[in-house]
């Protein structure tokens, strides 16, 4: 039986989303933007990496190709041969930029609902929120009640977090109610429990994620996240191609925050990482055990939380090149009836204003289909992706989208 593979770069868009304006999001082109970036040399730093993007496995599966579907033009340094795959670009259809409703669509589960948004206002929460979870928490209150950059909120209140052990509460343009505090001082289980009442008073919000932020260090020697985050995610609104799978007894498996985003619901085996290379080596784990008519479904967070957020040009062209580099390790594990898919859920343009994810189109890069090879265009949806997998896989389809075989 067949097997899939789906691999989600967090934030890769190659181009701004048809209603990016409507973001504030017009022009926003990640790929794109480094590519040109790096072409310049502003993507140079010691140590790290230098001169032009270097993707040539991406390139082979046909990632420039891919961004000219989205943008009519392929990156300064992405032109290079095309092995046998189909690619293309698709439109979000769901009205966030966000990480479950382009995981969600890429499954077959569009959000087809507005989300609960919180105010550009300090404090932003509603009060009677924040007074509820002091209550049910045994809070002496929280700290922030604002929009922020995690990392910065982090450096600019770690010192009263630690000496009032208040949770450092923060939003962003997303539907997300994120929580830090110190793993060590104010305890991660304890972090959890936290997040975890926040998740049910917030359910009539319509907020998508509560986030545990767990951090160490100290006020002299700087603050650091660590890899314990956890996500408490709302349910999917139908289901997706991880249900349509374990329902039909097939082995799944999740890497990295997959388990997280869906609500552990159709998850399988959960296979967990620090940073994307740690990943990479869960996923020819997963890979390499995964059953006939198997899916596995990956997410490599780091594109996005270490180097889009933070506005890192240099380190988003270096992890970019790094995950290239070891893609051949997952191409040797193929069998000949194997589908292969990478994807993105969404940008988050380093060269971009502010430190919010962007509105853009994604790739599609499927190595494996029964079909002939070449361009698949832009797609109307990032479901297509979900059902031409559930195509693949024999399931029944989810409720969204057309495949591309």
């Amino acid at each position: 039986m067949p097997r899939a593979v789906l691999l989600v770069l967090d934030s890769v868009g190659v181009g701004g989303a048809p209603d990016a304006a409507l973001y504030d999001d017009a022009g926003a082109d990640t790929v794109g933007h480094i590519a040109e970036c790096c072409a310049r040399g502003e993507g140079d730093r010691e140590g790290l990496r230098a001169g032009p993007l270097k993707l040539p496995n991406l390139v082979g599966l046909g990632l420039g190709e891919a961004c000219r579907s989205a943008t009519g033009r392929i990156p300064l340094s992405l032109e290079g041969e095309i092995r046998d795959a189909c690619y293309g670009s698709a439109v979000e259809t769901s009205r966030g930029k966000d990480t479950p409703s382009g995981h969600w669509g890429i499954a077959g589960s569009p959000v087809t609902f507005p989300w609960g948004y919180f105010p550009k206002a300090s404090p932003c929460f509603p009060p009677e929120i924040v007074k509820a979870l002091c209550e049910e928490a045994g809070l002496p209150g929280i700290l922030g009640d604002c929009h922020a950059s995690g990392t910065a909120i982090i450096e600019a209140l770690g010192e009263e977090h630690l000496k009032t052990r208040k949770p450092i509460c923060y939003t962003s343009v997303d539907s997300v109610f994120q929580i830090a505090a110190h793993e060590e001082v104010f305890g991660l289980d304890r972090l959890y429990e936290v997040c975890a009442i926040a998740r049910r008073l917030l359910d009539p919000l319509r907020i998508g994620r509560v986030i545990a932020r767990p951090f160490v260090g100290t006020c002299r020697h700087g603050f650091q996240r660590t890899q314990n985050r956890r996500d408490f995610a709302v349910p999917p609104p139908s289901p997706t191609i991880l249900d349509r799978a374990t329902a039909a007894g097939r082995d799944v498996v999740s890497i990295g925050k997959i388990a997280d985003i869906f609500a552990h619901s159709g998850t399988g085996r959960v296979l967990k990482g620090a940073g994307n290379m740690d990943m990479f080596d869960r996923t020819v784990e997963g890979f390499s055990t995964l059953a006939d008519g198997g899916l596995l479904f990956a997410n490599f967070v780091d594109f996005d939380t270490d180097y889009g957020h933070r506005r890192d040009i240099a380190g988003y062209a270096a992890a970019l090149e790094e995950f290239d580099g070891r893609l051949p390790e997952l191409f040797a594990l193929l069998r000949p009836d194997d589908l292969l898919v990478v994807t993105a859920d969404h940008g988050c343009d380093p060269t971009w204003k502010g430190t919010d994810h962007t509105r853009e189109q994604v790739p599609i890069l499927a190595l494996g289909l029964k079909r002939q090879p070449g361009s698949i265009g832009r797609r109307k949806t990032f479901a297509d992706v979900g059902a031409t997998i559930a195509k693949h896989l024999d399931l029944e389809p989810p409720r969204a989208g057309d495949p591309f075989c």
